[in-house]
Parts: structure tokens; C-alpha cells; sequence
């Protein structure tokens, strides 16, 4: 179906001429800014998640104990 003429009846039965209807409704996924802002945020979302499933958040080094206590390897916290 070819494009209405901007003076032409609009084609969704308003009434109204073309240019005064439904010409300038896009949808907002025609929308460039809006297409690139999603895409954007994907691409950020996705390199911190890999990001945190590629660190080791420091190997296989005992988290740190509270002053006067000692890490126990067989118990798995600090004593």
C-alpha cells in the first residue's frame, strides 16, 4: 500500500487530512535515540555480568578476620 499525500484523507477513517493525523505517529521503536539508548544499556548490563563471572574476587586468599581471631580452613570462618 503506497503512502497517503499529506493532503490526502487519512487512511485510519479519522476524517482528517493525512498531515493532520497519523504522518508524524512513529512508533517508538522506529525511534533511532531510543533504539540506540536500549542497545546501550544491554551492551553495559552484559559486560558487567561477564565482568563478575570472569573475576575470582581475589583467588583462593581467607577473606579477612576481625583483630584477634585467626581464619579456620577446616571450619570455613574465622575463629
Amino acid at each position: 500500500m503506497a503512502t497517503p499525500g499529506r493532503n490526502d484523507s487519512c487512511p485510519c477513517g479519522s476524517g482528517k487530512k493525512y498531515k493532520h493525523c497519523c504522518q508524524d505517529a512513529t512508533s517508538w521503536t522506529d525511534n533511532r535515540l531510543i533504539t540506540g539508548v536500549g542497545i546501550a544499556v544491554l551492551i553495559v548490563i552484559s559486560l558487567v555480568v561477564i565482568g563478575v563471572a570472569v573475576s575470582d574476587f581475589g583467588g583462593d586468599a581467607p577473606p579477612e578476620c576481625p583483630p584477634g581471631q585467626v581464619w579456620s580452613e577446616a571450619h570455613g570462618h574465622c575463629h
